[in-house]
């Protein structure tokens, strides 16, 4: 995710205008996390190319959640991400636009960040929190992002106190040059997380994976602080 958008400069109203946020990002999955390997020197060979579970597709649409709440969440931001499946527990960045009007992509290869010109976890809309696969050192914080099924959980910790449980959808790859923006960052009329990494095969002569991996959540509670 790095080689990000050009296209989207100055101080945009990032929550009136989710299309904006949506062509941005469309430049983000083409990126696909290349910062982390551009000082690559042995590719992990297809890191994020293995089986995925019964409950995953490839470049079709999320499936809609039957039991997302609509809880009254304000806009906070999230400092800290749980996915037990997977083994993840970690303090998550804030993530905006490069002077360059670039998008940024997290320093911190363990660390994710949080695109905070969207909505906040468990406010309506899509929330997007990306992270590296890995880098020359090996695995990164969502190098097993593509091994999560329908039914794993996620919470989120918010800065006001308050944690936002999401329960996974669905995991969904798709090639860079189909990456579904609208899907991903548009809103659907319920609170979704979208967690969003690079996958599939990866190109040594680019120096960049040829695919991204997304995982669908939907809220399904909230924890008061």
């Amino acid at each position: 995710m790095h080689e990000l958008s050009r296209g989207v400069r100055g101080h945009q109203a990032p929550v009136r205008r989710w299309w904006v946020v949506a062509v941005v990002l469309l430049l983000v999955a083409a990126g696909c996390l290349a910062v982390s390997l551009r000082d690559r020197q042995e590719p992990l060979a297809d890191p994020a190319a293995g089986s995925f579970g019964s409950s995953a597709v490839t470049g079709g649409a999320a499936a809609v959640p039957p039991r997302a709440v609509r809880p009254v969440v304000a806009r906070s931001a999230p400092v800290a991400l749980r996915i037990p499946a997977i083994g993840v527990v970690v303090s998550v960045s804030a993530l905006g636009l490069n002077p360059d009007g670039t998008v940024q992509v997290p320093t911190d290869f363990d660390e994710p960040g949080w695109f905070r010109l969207g909505p906040s976890p468990g406010q309506v809309g899509s929330a997007v929190i990306l992270g590296h696969v890995d880098s020359y050192q090996g695995p990164a914080v969502f190098f097993r992002l593509r091994s999560l099924r329908a039914g794993d959980r996620v919470e989120v910790s918010l800065a006001d106190g308050m944690v936002a449980h999401f329960v996974v959808s669905t995991v969904a790859m798709y090639p860079k040059e189909q990456f579904p923006a609208r899907l991903v960052y548009g809103s659907h009329g319920y609170s979704a997380l979208q967690l969003v990494t690079c996958g599939g095969t990866f190109d040594t002569h680019t120096r960049s994976y040829r695919s991204n991996i997304v995982a669908y959540t939907h809220l399904v509670a909230t924890t008061p602080a």
